[in-house]
């Protein structure tokens, strides 16, 4: 990883590269995806994946799904299902649309099978992020 002018970071990983930066709002020069789209796009990835490889084992009529996130701050106190209830909170809002001959019972199941991706999971779990320095081998 490193990083480019202004707040751009280009990433290498494998045998692929991806640009990230901010908005121009931000500082940025908008020369790719920001943290939070890289975010968006695992999850929407991850419950994709999941959905398609459930339906097809249970040979689902699921012809197509798309999914739609939306990452917002919100006051806490706004959220009624949440637990925390001073300052702010981070909400991804996803919108899962199913096309097929599916039944509302397979609509159903295919919905609880999107809350399940391994992505949902992480991100709904407790997470503990180690942050270490660590020296230059320049």
């Amino acid at each position: 990883m490193r990083q480019l002018p202004p707040r751009s970071i280009e990433r290498s990983q494998l045998t692929w590269l991806s640009i990230s930066d901010e908005p121009v709002t931000a500082g940025g020069s908008d020369a790719g995806p920001n943290p939070y789209d890289y975010l968006l796009a695992a999850l929407g990835v991850c419950t994709s994946m999941t959905v398609g490889l459930y339906a097809r084992r249970k040979q689902l009529p699921l012809e197509n799904i798309s999914v739609s996130l939306w990452h917002s701050r919100i006051h806490a106190k706004d959220c009624e299902e949440c637990e925390t209830k001073e300052g702010m909170i981070d909400r991804i809002d996803v919108e899962v649309e199913l096309t097929g001959s599916l039944t509302p019972e397979q609509r159903a199941k295919l919905m609880e099978i999107a809350g399940k991706c391994p992505v949902h999971r992480t991100l709904t779990s407790e997470i503990n992020i180690r942050l270490r320095s660590v020296s230059s081998s320049s």
